[in-house]
């Protein structure tokens, strides 16, 4: 049975909180490899002059941890 590993991270957009889980996801698939699913456990956005001017999505990432 291989164990997984779960981190969180955090992605932002001007357009909308599935840009911003989509660039959390794109970012970190740079550099962690296997990524088997993602989780969005959080949503915020900046707002400014009564607009939403930046969404933030806050995503754990669920991928095995490499066998030695």
């Amino acid at each position: 049975m291989a164990a997984i590993k779960v981190i969180k991270v955090h992605g932002t957009s001007e357009e909308s909180w599935q840009d911003a889980a989509e660039s959390a996801f794109e970012e970190a698939s740079k550099t962690v490899e296997g990524i088997r699913e993602i989780e969005i456990v959080g949503w915020r956005a900046v707002v400014e002059d009564d607009d939403i001017v930046e969404y933030h999505a806050t995503v754990e990432l669920a991928f095995p941890v490499r066998q030695s």
